[in-house]
């Protein structure tokens, strides 16, 4: 089998291409930059907005993997650029070639697409790949962590200094990197019980995780009991406009992502739970945030 992967050289794209190789199955993927030489892998050169990349991508390939997406960006047409007119253009290139499968990572924000750009993005992203035609299936994920993330390595490093800093209280769901990568792979085959669905994904936490849990979980990943101050809405917009002051285009803290990280039910929807014959996740939290902390300080990170 030969899938086409966009997102590759990411941190979730990074995990579903070593799950892939692992399990004989040999990628396309696409690259905006030169990489190394790998047995089983397929480099092409190229982005979302090059119609003839995309075209040698997916040709004769028996699915699409769409993880590529933009989570943070100074404006709204840096989420269009990279979310929507993406979709859009790697889903006309598999329509036109035929392909059979379409597997598209979106993200739990799309189940809230008012509260930020970012959310509305990967909304009509998904519009896009449900009214394709395809034989497609939609993943969003809760917040992803493991190794090589840099989303959640700052909590980590506060973690370290024994204190974590919270949006306001509130629950969220997690999972693994891993776990989603043998996800993708379980839902490459297709079929009645996945077609056409959108799954929401998580570490089987029931009512997924408080804020201070999670918060204190990671703490214990790093051999700390931390202190966990809860800022408001409002702190957080503040700490958003000083460091757009400092960082410009590079800040992390947007306006935008003050928005969704205000929200306080992140939890994954039971309506949405993969069929447990298809994949069930294997890792635990607790015992993953460990790893994933070994995992910074061997890499320097932590």
């Amino acid at each position: 089998m030969t899938i086409a992967l966009t997102g590759a050289t990411g941190f979730v794209g990074q995990t579903l291409l070593d799950e892939a190789l692992r399990r004989g199955v040999k990628v396309r993927a696409l690259t905006r930059r030169e990489q190394p030489s790998r047995k089983g892998v397929t480099w092409v050169k190229g982005d979302l907005a090059n119609r003839k990349a995309l075209k040698a991508l997916v040709k004769g390939v028996e699915a699409v993997v769409h993880v590529a997406g933009v989570v943070n960006a100074p404006d709204v047409t840096g989420f269009e650029t990279g979310n929507v007119a993406g979709t859009l253009s790697i889903v006309e290139a598999a329509v036109a070639a035929g392909v059979p499968r379409f597997l598209h990572v979106s993200s739990l924000a799309a189940r809230e697409p008012h509260l930020s750009v970012y959310g509305a993005s990967k909304r009509r992203a998904e519009k896009i790949v449900s009214a394709s035609g395809l034989d497609w299936t939609i993943v969003r994920p809760p917040a992803v962590y493991g190794p090589r993330d840099t989303e959640m390595l700052d909590l980590f490093r506060a973690a370290k200094w024994g204190v974590v800093p919270m949006p306001p209280p509130g629950r969220t769901s997690v999972i693994h990197v891993l776990d989603l990568a043998r996800l993708l792979m379980a839902l490459l085959p297709g079929g009645e019980d996945v077609t056409h669905e959108i799954f929401e994904p998580d570490d089987g936490a029931n009512d997924g995780w408080s804020h201070h849990d999670l918060a204190h979980a990671i703490g214990w990943a790093v051999g700390r009991r931390p202190w966990v101050p809860h800022l408001s809405r409002a702190t957080l917009n503040r700490i958003s406009r000083i460091e757009g002051l400092l960082r410009r285009s590079k800040a992390k803290l947007t306006a935008d992502r003050v928005g969704y990280m205000s929200h306080p039910d992140w939890v994954v929807s039971r309506h949405r739970v993969v069929p447990a014959g298809r994949w069930v996740p294997r890792v635990s939290t607790r015992e993953g945030l460990k790893a994933t902390a070994d995992w910074y300080r061997r890499e320097g990170w932590l």
